[in-house]
């Protein structure tokens, strides 16, 4: 990747990210990706009919694309109370917020698919205990969102509205400390834009201004409701043909927010450390790879601008379990069929997110390599051997050790030489590339040796060897190539055929292939 200079990014649009990010946040509401694309265009074709400024509309912009950017940080109690918390979020468009009948809702999801007994004990310990966080949590969505927002450096007027992006015309909001005209108008043009967008989507623009008829007054702005009722045509005409993302991106205000290189690495940390917060099992799991993935290719002497790669697509390598439920992230015992399934779309749904923006792009094609393995045991795409980037080789070792040593759900976390042996355990078995896997241990801080052994326990120079020997060099030419004598490379040749249970050079060959060797990177 070195030699594209994927690594330098120049001036990136926040937008971009923003948008990419919003795409993971659409999957953990149950909703198709570009719901909150779709949303964003909304609320700014109502702003230009409120005629609103430039600046003000970049505020209405970020405050779309923000809205929802924090509910996910309790995901875990969510799916501890209800079991499954992408279901409860879902339940957000069909029913009115804080109503009997989403109350109704609730309660029958609560510890759904669980024994009688155990939804009991749940029920004791929510009524002790779990309500009271739970009628916070709303109001916590909202004060993450707004911290978010500050750390990605927007402006003060777009922190306050997302912070009050949850409040409602009545006053009944959360966390109802403003009714009103008192609700930042951004805040208000984003809610009424978020709920008739799945209206819109699921029933035509008919049945988005008989939503915003019908809680006109209470939930929305009744002046922005009759705009809506009044031009709902034009207001939603073309969104279900338009190519969204280009469509919110070309929108950005005159005003948008540019960021320089280490802004942007800044930017990607802060998000980060946010998807993390969706587990407590994950907590700082993306700093970690990045840090181990950034450090094994230094300590392999890759370019510059390949380092950043690496350690940027480490840090969005998560994005993607945004759309997986933490009923599966946080299950204490073994995962079904259909629950690893799920968990095997993670860094698809993470490509998914970054693939329509030429910057993020090339750092999405790293990331989804996070959990492929040489002999094609991995997933998503089960690639093998060279199949595998050199940074995908070592963005899936960073990321098997910082999991080892991690708590889990299912077991404690490994003492550092456990998550060593294990690691150098895959490299034998073929699974993890050696070279990739010594870098990793090194930047953990492991003492390693030099003289690395490979798939089947091959060393350096049987390697060098193997990869000469599939290319069709006899023993004598091998010698010559690789300054040693003809009988040593015969020796090597018949410990390699040994050590790989191979008899000719085509099965050699086959075996170099699958475990990624033809290529001296």
């Amino acid at each position: 990747m070195g030699g594209d200079r994927a690594g330098t990014v120049g001036s990136v649009r926040l937008a971009e990210l923003v948008a990419a990010l919003s795409l993971g946040v659409d999957l953990g509401f149950g909703q198709p990706m570009e719901h909150v694309l779709r949303e964003c265009l909304i609320a700014l074709r109502l702003a230009d009919r409120v005629g609103l400024a430039d600046a003000d509309r970049l505020v209405v912009y970020y405050t779309a694309l923000l809205v929802n950017v924090g509910c996910h940080s309790d995901a875990h109690e969510q799916a501890k109370w209800f079991s499954d918390d992408i279901a409860l979020k879902s339940g957000k468009y069909e029913r009115e917020i804080g109503g009997l009948a989403d109350a109704r809702a609730a309660f029958r999801l609560f510890g759904a698919g669980q024994p009688v007994l155990h939804r009991f004990r749940l029920g004791l310990e929510f009524a002790v205990s779990g309500h009271h966080d739970f009628d916070d949590m709303i109001s916590n969505h909202s004060r993450l969102a707004r911290a978010l927002a500050e750390q990605l450096g927007l402006p003060p007027a777009v922190q306050e509205s997302v912070g009050a992006s949850y409040e409602q015309w009545d006053g009944r909001g959360w966390p109802g400390r403003l009714r009103g005209e008192g609700v930042p108008i951004a805040s208000r043009l984003t809610q009424l834009a978020e709920f008739t967008e799945v209206a819109h989507r699921v029933g035509g623009a008919e049945a988005a201004a008989r939503l915003a008829r019908q809680r006109s007054g209470r939930q929305f702005d009744p002046t922005l409701s009759g705009i809506l009722c009044a031009d709902g045509a034009a207001i939603f005409d073309g969104l279900d043909s338009i190519r969204t993302w280009d469509a919110v991106i070309d929108a950005e205000p005159a005003l948008g927010v540019r960021m320089s290189t280490a802004q942007f690495d800044q930017a990607l940390l802060a998000i980060a450390d946010f998807v993390d917060l969706k587990s407590p099992y994950m907590l700082g799991h993306a700093r970690g790879v990045a840090a181990l993935a950034g450090g094994a290719a230094e300590r392999l002497a890759l370019p510059a601008d390949d380092v950043a790669v690496l350690r940027r697509a480490a840090l969005v390598h998560g994005w993607g379990r945004l759309g997986v439920s933490n009923s599966i992230w946080d299950k204490p015992s073994d995962l079904g069929a259909g629950e690893l399934e799920r968990v095997r779309l993670y860094p698809h749904i993470t490509e998914r997110m970054l693939r329509q923006s030429a910057t993020l792009a090339p750092i999405g094609a790293v990331a989804v390599q996070c959990q492929e393995r040489l002999d094609g045991s991995g997933y998503p795409r089960q690639l093998s051997g060279t199949a595998i980037s050199l940074h995908g080789r070592i963005i899936a070792a960073a990321q098997a050790y910082q999991t080892k040593i991690e708590d889990r759900p299912h077991r404690s976390a490994l003492r550092p030489p456990m998550a060593a042996g294990f690691l150098r355990a895959e490299a034998t078995a073929g699974r993890l590339d050696s070279r990739a896997v010594e870098a990793v241990l090194e930047a953990a801080g492991h003492r390693v040796s030099r003289a690395v052994n490979g798939p089947a326990r091959l060393t350096e120079r049987e390697i060098d060897v193997l990869r000469l020997l599939a290319r069709g060099l006899r023993s004598r030419e091998i010698a010559t190539r690789l300054v040693i004598s003809p009988k040593t490379a015969r020796n090597h040749i018949e410990h390699i055929y040994t050590k790989i249970d191979a008899t000719n050079r085509a099965s050699a060959s086959l075996f170099a292939m699958r475990h990624g060797l033809l290529t001296d990177e």
